[in-house]
Parts: structure tokens; C-alpha cells; sequence
């Protein structure tokens, strides 16, 4: 099986080492990659901000699968035109992946599917955003409903604040801003695969969204994740598929927008019970990076059966004892304009530490071969132990033989859940 991945992140490289792992794979090609991924697949650059433009490589290359890793591509159709000229894809049309792609979307199929979610507003005026601010109080949360790479969120307790972020929202042409509730409550990341009808579920995670230890900063696109959950309730995973994944599903079934490919479920478990803070179309960042490295089953035959239409057929799921914790090592001055082009030494000697490696994300290959720094988030180091603490050890181990000047990263991924600190109502 030819198998093309397109995305340039860490997520799309934890699914090209997945994908190169599996003997049912026979090449791997991913575009346009990073400088991580070039090591492991042949890698072709490509404009995925042209929804035709993966069609053209798909059939240059035969490929017998296409991956979607970035919600991007997605949103503006291109899986409706591979999979109209006859290859297995692995991602929502455009229709369906506006799930994703409008917030205000996504409440209207979850009123329709009937699921527990924040109660919300969608604005289109500054004077409806005060309105709705005042009518939850704080802490205040207000949402880009458009795509905004995991920083279209503002969660504050300064009235000012939200509405400057709701001021920008709105600037953009045709804009709209939603205001919901808070929720209280940890919050669960679950990736459920669908073939537009059956919904074969992952193991859990929880992401870490802002820039800074404790919590504090601004939202990122992820600076962390663990899994498994060791705090999370018995049945949790069975109970957010009964109650909303699969409504979800069948409501996109029936409205004749299947969705194929992979639904995200971001969730608070609050007081009152599980909410949905938001859905993603596809595999989240840095999630991702833990899910895979404890997914024992080969992924190829798994992607294709939600593609073609075959998920029932697929084997359960199997996964690795122990945990995952993967921590993300971002450019100087992200999540703002990060500084880009510094050398990163120290990959070897993190590679080289037992039970961890790297994943690549904002990363380029040098004229001199050195691999230098293209993004914010620039790598991603997974530690595999036997609980979240000797993951925690492993990785932490790797990220700190990692030499690139003026960057950062948490230092307490998983600390409180390996402590046993965290506790689900």
C-alpha cells in the first residue's frame, strides 16, 4: 500500500512513523514535510492552500491512501476532489468539515443531535458581543468561529480583553464571533475514527493549550499532551461515543454530508457532567504524538476502513501498556511572531535517550545540512514509561539535550496527573 500523508507538522510526522512502521505500508510519501519527515518518507513540496493541488501529487505517485493531517486543506475541499476521482481518503469533504471550520456550525448539528454543550451566542456586532458577555459574566470565553490554528480562543476574566479579541474576530470580512459559558471542569481530548456511519474510538488525552507553566499565557496550538487518563471516570470513553459522537455522525449522515475521516471531541467534564467545548476534523496537535505512540494495532488497514467504508470490519484496537507524554519545544517569542532560522543541535542525543524520540514540526534543512528552525512549534519529544512519571522522566531527559538558542517549552506536562492531582467530578 502507497500511502501519501499531507501536512508538514508533528502530528503528520507521528503519522508518517506509524505508517512507515506498518508491513502492510510499502512507501510512504508525505508533502510538503519537514525536515524530520524527509528522513523517514519521501517528502514533495506542494501548495496545500490549493484544494487540487494534493490530486495532482496523489496520482503522480499512485497512491493507494491519502491522509489529511491539517484542517486547512480540509475546509476548503480538498478530500471532495480526491475522492471524486476515485482515491481512498482519509478526511471530511468540505461540507462536513465545517464541523471544524464554523463554530457557529457546530452548535447548530449539536442542537440537532442533541448534545450537551456550552451554552452560546453568535454575534455579528460588537454591541451583540457585550450583550452576551454580560449575560454570562466571567471568566469570559469568546471564539473566532473560523479556523485560527488552535489561537482563535480567549478565556479571561477582563471584560477589556474579551472584547478587544471579539473586536478582532469581527475585523475579518464577514466575520462572526461566538460567546459562550465557561465550563469548569479538566478537559479530555477523544480522536474518534468514522467511516461516515460506525465510530471506532482512540484512547484519551489531555493537551496543554497555554504558552506557560501553571497554565498562564496565552493559547498556543499545544505545548504538550499525555495519555492514558489515569483520573478520567470508568466508561467515559463508551459514554462520549453513545452520547456525542455518533449522534453527531448520524446527524452529518442524514443531512447528506457523511463525514469521513476523523472527529475530535474536544470536552470538559464539569460538574454538571460531560460538554463539548469544540470539535476538530482531524487528528489533533500535539495529541496525536501520545495516541500513536500507544496504539499497538498497524494503522494503515484502520485509516483505509474508515476511508472506503469499511471501519465495522476492522479488528479491535489494541494498545501498548504503560504512558505517553509528549512535550513541545517552541521558537523564541511564540505564540507570537516566532524567530526562525536558528540551528537546532542535540537531536541525536535526544534520539539516543531509551524510551523517547523526536517528532519534527516547524523544521528546515540548512545549505549545510543543518537543521534549522521554520515555525513556532518546532519539535516534539514523546517519553514512553510504564506510568505518566517515568514518561515524564524519558522525556524530559530528550528535551533537555536539545540545544536551540532563545527557545522554550513547559517544564510540567502531566506533573499534576502523575502526581494524582487531578480529579474529574
Amino acid at each position: 500500500m502507497k500511502v501519501l500523508v499531507l501536512g508538514s507538522g508533528a502530528r503528520e510526522h507521528a503519522l508518517v512513523r506509524a505508517l512507515v512502521a506498518d508491513d502492510a505500508v510499502s512507501e510512504v510519501h508525505a508533502a510538503p514535510g519537514n525536515a524530520g519527515i524527509a528522513l523517514d518518507a519521501a517528502t514533495h513540496p506542494i501548495d496545500l492552500t490549493d484544494p487540487l493541488a494534493p490530486l495532482g501529487l496523489a496520482k503522480r505517485i499512485g497512491a493507494d491512501l491519502v491522509v489529511i493531517g491539517p484542517e486547512g486543506p480540509l475546509v476548503i475541499g480538498a478530500a471532495n476532489h480526491l475522492r471524486a476521482a476515485g482515491f481512498a481518503t482519509f478526511g471530511p469533504d468540505a461540507d462536513a468539515a465545517r464541523l471544524e471550520g464554523s463554530k457557529a456550525f457546530a452548535k447548530e448539528v449539536m442542537a440537532e443531535a442533541g448534545v450537551p454543550t456550552a451554552l452560546a451566542h453568535v454575534c455579528d456586532s460588537v454591541a451583540e458581543v457585550e450583550v452576551a458577555l454580560d449575560q454570562f459574566g466571567a471568566p469570559y470565553v469568546v471564539k473566532d468561529d473560523g479556523l485560527a490554528a488552535g489561537k482563535g480562543v480567549v478565556v479571561t476574566d477582563d471584560r477589556d480583553a474579551a472584547l478587544d479579541h471579539a473586536r478582532e474576530c469581527l475585523a475579518k470580512l464577514g466575520a462572526r464571533v461566538v460567546i459562550e459559558e465557561f465550563l469548569d471542569g479538566p478537559e479530555v481530548s477523544l480522536f474518534c475514527l468514522t467511516d461516515g456511519e460506525s465510530v471506532v474510538p482512540l484512547q484519551p488525552a489531555q493537551d496543554f493549550k497555554r504558552v506557560h507553566d501553571g497554565d498562564l499565557g496565552p493559547n498556543t496550538g499545544g505545548m504538550g499532551a499525555y495519555s492514558p487518563l489515569p483520573w478520567a471516570p470508568e466508561g467515559m470513553v463508551e459514554d462520549v461515543v453513545a452520547r456525542v459522537v455518533q449522534p453527531v455522525v448520524d446527524v452529518l449522515r442524514h443531512r447528506g454530508t457523511p463525514f469521513v475521516g476523523l472527529v475530535y471531541a474536544g470536552l470538559a467534564l464539569t460538574s454538571r457532567g460531560i460538554r463539548v467545548i469544540e470539535f476538530n476534523a482531524r487528528f489533533g496537535d500535539p495529541e496525536t504524538q501520545v495516541v500513536l505512540a500507544r496504539l499497538q494495532t498497524p494503522i494503515a488497514h484502520v485509516l483505509l476502513g474508515a476511508s472506503n467504508g469499511t471501519l465495522h470490519d476492522v479488528e479491535d484496537l489494541r494498545w501498548h501498556d504503560g504512558a505517553a507524554v509528549t512535550v513541545v519545544v517552541a521558537s523564541e517569542n511564540y505564540p507570537g511572531v516566532p524567530l526562525l532560522g536558528g540551528v537546532i543541535g542535540g537531536l541525536d542525543e535526544a534520539n539516543a535517550v531509551e524510551d523517547a524520540y523526536v517528532l519534527h514540526a516547524g523544521t528546515a534543512p540548512a545549505h549545510d545540512g543543518a537543521i534549522v528552525s521554520a515555525g513556532g512549534r518546532v519539535l516534539t519529544v514523546v517519553g514512553l514509561g510504564a506510568d505518566l512519571a517515568a514518561a515524564r522522566v524519558r522525556a524530559y531527559e530528550a528535551v533537555d539535550r536539545i540545544e536551540l538558542v532563545g527557545s522554550h517549552h513547559r517544564r510540567d506536562i502531566a506533573a499534576a496527573a502523575a502526581r494524582g492531582e487531578i480529579q474529574a467530578p
